[in-house]
């Protein structure tokens, strides 16, 4: 009776002591930091590693700065490189004891190259054009850069008049490569009209790769990139790889015959998530397991028959290993680890950046046999924070379809709770079972507050193979959009999920579902939080910067061989039944989802019911907020109008946020 009573009163304890733990608030998620790349010295004795670090949303409404680190591996200390600039593009300079990387320093015009020693002290300029560098690579002698550039401006004769028109898609200027030798200090810039966006040295520095496209349009970034071959002795291009589809990354050989590339199947897969190598005699790619269920993410080159790969299958992603033949083995594989980039050098040793539902990313390393261990913990205090059990589930839909998705349970008890349902873009995208939390993504704050949070992977959604990821081409919110409802079904009959309290948000193509679900199916949702999403297919193509990617991977056809189709497919067309309480949020720069498509469905949705609708515009942002101040005033606005409208915290609409929130 003794031991029933202790264990009794310890249960007790504990609960009181998780109820007392703070959850997390917009103000918290603001204030996340993140490893956002790592490179593994050759030798194996360091990792330069950066650290995102964000601006205080409530002092100024800046971007956030990259600083650059680096941990020793046999003693494991931590260095600091640089925190006084916002640095890019990492690289060991070969055949010295630096790190080099691009930055402006404010009071600069441009942004230059600079170095540091890897003993640290003040970084010093290497080398400066007269336009912004964007892209460097070493040559490996560490003597010769090439780099990507816009070409300067020729002194030309302006118009006399006082004003200047813009000229739509015609005044864009083609980036250009260079290669410089450091001891002569002359770029040369490399013989090809095209818009160059990477540029890689053969191992032996015999040949140039160069990433390029036709124009810098996205449209053809998208649609039309190749890799292009240079001899640097002529500056002109030997050869180029002929693959139509999307491209990634790609990485030479050790020996220099071969490459490998992330990319499209073809020019109607939605992304560049297949493994090809081709070799440089024949330029001839071929695809590496082309029925495989899942989607490369990274590759790199072990030695000249053995790649490794970060890959996604499902909801997980796997570190693997294999050769150009085919055979796979699985590195490193931990469910409730979720692995964003690697390095790795000729002695196996591998530096990872990973996240998990606890936190965000951190370094981690991985050396021969041994489990991974974590070097990093940026954000310590979320160990103090209380959050909700995350669970990976999988729902048949109403055709059938396995449909994976995720669960994020509320901090407080689940049954009968209200549901914030979170709809990936793309739809070429997919939730991994890892950190889920940012600021337009309302995971384990919603959790504190006592939402469960949903993801569903729709089909179309990546991670899952080809077959998976086209299935929703040609079918614009149709059974994608269904498989969303079917999992709201599953968590209502199995999780206890309050059916009259249901809540969707999402970006971009999640912008498009969070319409559709607030105007076609509004009698399913409460509320909605719709963010620079698509109301009219029609207006849409028009507008947006990505009209032939949108044909390829989405629609399949064109809307004016069936525009009754496309409107019928169109949130705005549903808006007169509209009765979910609607916020649409964008940027007002956007130009892949114009503003004008949140100004029609707020203005029919306001003329046409009496449903409550706002729309806020943020200023100098695009597709996504990426300032502080922007990104902060988003989390506040989404959560207080799902509170309003599901946990019916008022019934009006509510008031805009304060730096008090």
């Amino acid at each position: 009776m003794r031991l029933l009573l202790f264990l009794a009163v310890a249960s007790v304890s504990l609960m009181i002591r998780a109820q007392e733990k703070q959850t997390l608030t917009p103000e918290d998620i603001s204030n996340l930091r993140s490893v956002t790349n790592a490179m593994l010295s050759e030798d194996g004795e360091h990792i330069l590693y950066t650290i995102t670090v964000p601006a205080d949303p409530k002092e100024s409404n800046e971007l956030p700065e990259t600083h650059l680190f680096k941990h020793s591996i046999a003693s494991g200390q931590q260095v600091t490189l640089v925190n006084n600039l916002s640095v890019s593009q990492v690289q060991f300079r070969p055949g010295s004891q630096t790190v080099s990387f691009i930055a402006k320093p404010e009071g600069q015009e441009t942004s230059a190259i600079y170095e540091i020693a890897l003993s640290g002290g003040d970084p010093e300029k290497v080398f400066e054009f007269t336009t912004d560098i964007k892209d460097y690579y070493w040559h490996p002698n560490g003597s010769v850069l090439a780099f990507t550039a816009n070409p300067p401006e020729e002194n030309e004769e302006g118009s006399e008049l006082p004003y200047q028109p813009e000229i739509y898609e015609e005044e864009q200027i083609n980036t250009a490569a260079y290669i410089v030798s450091l001891e002569e200090a002359v770029s040369r810039k490399v013989n090809m009209d095209y818009h160059v966006s990477q540029v890689k040295w053969s191992p032996e520095g015999s040949h140039l790769a160069v990433k390029a496209a036709p124009s810098p349009l996205v449209d053809d970034f998208y649609t039309s990139s190749k890799i292009f071959i240079v001899n640097p002795s002529s500056y002109q291009v030997s050869r180029r790889i002929d693959h139509t589809a999307k491209l990634g990354d790609f990485e030479w050989s050790p020996d220099g015959k071969h490459i490998a590339m992330i990319a499209g199947a073809d020019k109607n897969d939605p992304i560049d998530g297949r493994l090809l190598i081709t070799a440089l005699s024949d330029g001839e790619p071929r695809i590496i397991k082309k029925d495989y269920p899942g989607a490369f993410e990274q590759v790199a080159w072990l030695d000249n028959q053995h790649l490794m790969t970060i890959s996604s299958e499902g909801v997980y992603s796997k570190l693997q290993k294999f050769d150009i033949g085919n055979d796979f083995e699985t590195v490193f594989h931990q469910k409730d680890i979720d692995l964003s980039h690697f390095s790795v050098n000729k002695g196996g040793i591998i530096a990872l950046i990973a996240n998990t539902p606890q936190h965000p990313d951190e370094l981690y390393l991985k050396s021969g046999d041994s489990n991974v261990k974590r070097l990093t913990d940026l954000n310590p205090w979320l160990k103090e924070k209380a959050m909700g059990k995350q669970e990976v589930i999988s729902y048949a839909a109403d055709d059938g379809t396995r449909v994976e998705g995720i669960l994020i349970h509320p901090v407080s008890q689940l049954d009968n709770a209200p549901l914030i349902t979170v709809v990936h873009g793309g739809p070429e995208a997919h939730y991994d079972n890892g950190w889920l939390t940012a600021y337009s993504v309302p995971g384990q704050m919603a959790a504190g507050k006592g939402y469960a949070v949903f993801y569903p992977n729709y089909r179309g959604s990546t991670g899952r193979g080809l077959t998976y990821a086209m299935s929703s081409q040609g079918d614009p919110a149709g059974k994608e959009f269904d498989d969303i409802i079917d999992g709201i079904d599953h968590l209502i009959e199995n999780y206890g999920i309050d059916g009259s309290r249901v809540g969707v948000t999402g970006g971009s193509y999640g912008g498009y579902a969070t319409a559709w679900m607030a105007t076609r199916h509004t009698e399913r949702f409460a509320a909605g939080v719709m963010f620079v999403g698509i109301s009219n297919n029609l207006s849409k193509w028009g507008t947006s910067d990505i009209p032939e990617e949108m044909f390829l991977v989405h629609s399949r056809k064109r809307i004016w061989d069936d525009y009754q189709f496309f409107l019928e497919r169109s949130p705005i067309y549903y808006a007169d039944q509209s009765k979910t309480p609607l916020l649409i949020m964008a940027g007002k720069d956007d130009t892949r989802v114009d503003p004008g498509q949140s100004y029609e469905l707020y203005r029919h949705i306001k003329t046409r019911t009496d449903t409550p609708v706002r729309l806020v515009l943020y200023p100098g942002e695009g597709h996504g907020n990426r300032k502080s101040t922007a990104r902060y005033d988003y989390s506040l606005r989404m959560l207080r109008w799902f509170d309003t409208y599901l946990k019916k915290e008022g019934d009006a609409i509510p008031e805009k946020p304060t730096l008090k929130d």
